[in-house]
């Protein structure tokens, strides 16, 4: 059963499961579901925490051990398992499914995953996962939500900001969950409730960006040409090679590409973003630029990368990175075509 994160506590309140699934890359959001968990474990008897981390050497058996073993001090307990690399190998694929199908006697166990590939997705363990464990899929907030969210974290300190402020914190902190959340209870502590002045916001937030490709690759989509130019730099700032970026832009034009051709074929839209694997979630991006970028664009856009490829490797002359800055940026202004 999937879960919003923004509905946990409520869930929490209505008593507890035996099994929640964190799955995401977003540090600040897993922290805090694992510490509201944590507690609301604690509330109702879980005296004792145990802790697994999955390696290469890992030895599932521990999990069928401590299902078979009791406490000696807590009548209640918290096993967590982590797999960092979020592939639990045959064996325990086979555990996890026995832990949905039977969960650990007084136990409350909470399985931590990164971002899982889609292909991981269609294994049985994870389909068990997902039916029977209650999954909490952590995500960034998306750009465009980013104020409104930075909004609601001021709130909850009885602390308002107006749009343009939010704005400003937004564009200081994308991409930086943890960092976001870190600036916005500085603020709580540097001033009193109520509405704050963009003076006071620009002298305590610093700039705490976390760009990476696939973020410019979203902006490129959106046709955010501002957003755009500032993740080009950011990444240049950061030090980022042209070549790390090749890769995350090709995942991007290539299915749109082929999208655009079924369109102009008159097939389904809905169909091809299916067979283009495009996750749900990105769908409303791939529209849009369907909407604004024509086949012949796209195709063009394709080539140059390739050539920017070569760039990027020495294997032909040029400034690789500026080049990449001129295909997103132009791929990024152009506008809705006309009908």
């Amino acid at each position: 059963m999937r879960l919003p994160v923004q509905q946990l506590q409520q869930h929490l309140a209505q008593g507890l499961k035996p099994c929640y699934v964190l799955t995401g890359d977003e540090p600040l959001s897993q922290r805090e579901s694992l510490d509201a968990i944590r507690h609301a474990a604690r509330q109702s008897g879980c005296d004792e925490r145990n802790s697994l981390t999955v390696d290469r050497y890992f030895n599932w058996q521990q999990v069928t051990a401590f299902g078979q073993s009791r406490s000696l001090f807590a009548s209640r307990r918290i096993l967590e398992i982590s797999i960092p690399s979020g592939k639990p190998g045959i064996e325990g694929g086979k555990v996890l499914q026995n832990i949905t199908a039977q969960p650990l006697a007084d136990t409350i166990t909470i399985i931590i995953l990164p971002k899982v590939d889609w292909r991981d997705q269609k294994s049985a363990w994870y389909m068990a996962l997902e039916q029977s464990a209650v999954m909490l899929v952590l995500e960034e907030v998306p750009a465009a939500q980013l104020p409104k969210w930075i909004a609601s974290r001021l709130a909850a300190q009885q602390q308002q900001a107006d749009a343009e402020t939010l704005e400003f914190i937004a564009n200081q902190v994308e991409g930086n969950l943890l960092a976001a959340h870190q600036e916005i209870q500085k603020l709580g502590l540097l001033y009193p409730t109520g509405m704050l002045s963009r003076e006071e916001v620009s002298a305590s937030v610093l700039n705490v960006s976390r760009y990476d490709a696939f973020q410019l690759g979203e902006a490129v989509l959106a046709g955010d040409a501002a957003r755009t130019a500032r993740i080009l730099q950011g990444l240049q700032d950061e030090g980022t090679q042209p070549v790390a970026v090749m890769n995350p832009l090709m995942w991007v034009l290539r299915p749109l590409a082929r999208i655009k051709q079924a369109e102009v074929r008159g097939e389904s839209v809905s169909s091809a973003m299916q067979q283009a694997k495009v996750r749900y979630n990105q769908q409303a991006l791939f529209q849009r630029a369907l909407a604004r970028l024509s086949l012949r664009q796209l195709q063009a856009a394709l080539h140059k990368l390739a050539e920017i490829d070569k760039t990027a490797k020495g294997l032909i002359k040029g400034d690789a990175w500026l080049e990449i800055s001129r295909l997103c940026f132009g791929l990024a202004r152009v506008g809705p075509r006309r009908k």
